[in-house]
């Protein structure tokens, strides 16, 4: 067939018909171009450098789950380490695993209870991290701490000391000590800055049942995009982690580890390799897959799967449904 003829056959298919024709190809390749992006992202981009940012991490909520296994990650990749958290014993037995394991690595440990109304609320929680990282250039910052409900709740059945905890821990907290870090990086014109937010913020459009959580979650998000944009012409890479369900202490007890809930220490490994890049990631693979199945589903279908999930829970546990 000549191409005169192509042409007279395409002249002679209706307006509309083309034009949903280029659309859809368009499409195609503007979807096959995302699918390429992820997979260069997620499994061939190479990891930063971290030690560029400086020679030493501060990680709080360093003692179990996810901080736990950064501490490590961050050992191999040759960073010394402050680790915070509020048991003196864990944070001396994860010391001693990092040190024994990595001789090379200088680990400190800052006990402090995060969820303290004196310390956190007033901001007495700046000069405890000021003093701690003192004479160390601290380019890597890891707000990893946080708390949720300790079952599935309704708002009105959440206990004031709950709630005010959890703003406590993780909304006021990370706060205060991003701004006890942030001068010195300001000063050396360089450094990282990674907030873990959650899948309940962000993936899905609300989280019944465990509102308060997800409310500081959403604060994390913004404060970590917001940052991102102030302080990227200062040299200082400022990232909000959005896992989904990972297989930590704080989830152990409905979700045990599988295809779409990793270990720590998948989720840790994974989430390396994203630190410096994108203002908001999720690194896991299989959790960006569920984030995208996801986006494709009306928020009114969400919102009755989550809330089923929290009254399932509610359910195991014996508890009445609320009226």
């Amino acid at each position: 067939m000549s191409s005169s003829a192509t042409i007279k056959d395409l002249e002679a298919q209706p307006a509309w018909l083309l034009l949903v024709s280029f659309l859809g190809f368009f499409s195609l390749i503007k979807i096959t171009i995302c699918i390429l992006k992820w997979v260069y992202t997620t499994f061939l981009r190479p990891p930063k450098n971290l030690k560029k940012y400086g020679s030493w991490c501060l990680i709080t909520g360093a003692t179990d789950g996810i901080g736990k296994a950064f501490a490590h990650q961050l050992a191999l990749h040759g960073l010394n380490l402050v680790l915070a958290g509020r048991n003196p014993g864990k944070l001396t037995a994860v010391s001693s695993e990092i040190q024994a394991k990595f001789p090379s690595t200088t680990v400190k440990t800052l006990v402090f209870d995060f969820s303290s109304e004196v310390l956190v609320s007033d901001g007495g929680i700046k000069p405890v991290v000021e003093e701690a990282i003192r004479g160390l250039d601290v380019g890597l910052l890891i707000n990893n701490v946080g708390i949720t409900y300790p079952s599935a709740r309704f708002f009105h059945e959440v206990d004031e000391k709950v709630f005010m905890d959890i703003v406590r821990v993780n909304l006021e907290a990370t706060t205060w000590v991003t701004k006890a870090v942030l001068p010195a990086m300001l000063e050396r014109k360089t450094g990282a800055i990674v907030n873990i937010g959650s899948g309940a913020s962000i993936v899905v459009p609300s989280h019944p049942l465990y509102t308060v959580y997800a409310a500081t979650k959403a604060y994390i998000d913004q404060l970590s995009r917001s940052m991102y944009v102030e302080y990227k012409q200062h040299g200082i890479d400022v990232q909000c982690q959005v896992p989904l369900y990972v297989a930590t202490n704080m989830t152990s007890r409905v979700e045990k580890p599988s295809l779409f809930i990793p270990t720590p220490e998948d989720y840790a490994a994974a989430a390396i390799r994203q630190i410096g890049y994108e203002p908001r990631c999720t690194p896991y693979w299989t959790h960006y897959l569920q984030w995208c199945f996801a986006c494709f589903l009306p928020h009114s279908v969400l919102d009755a799967w989550r809330l089923s999930i929290g009254i399932n829970r509610r359910a195991n546990l014996g508890l009445v449904s609320s009226s």
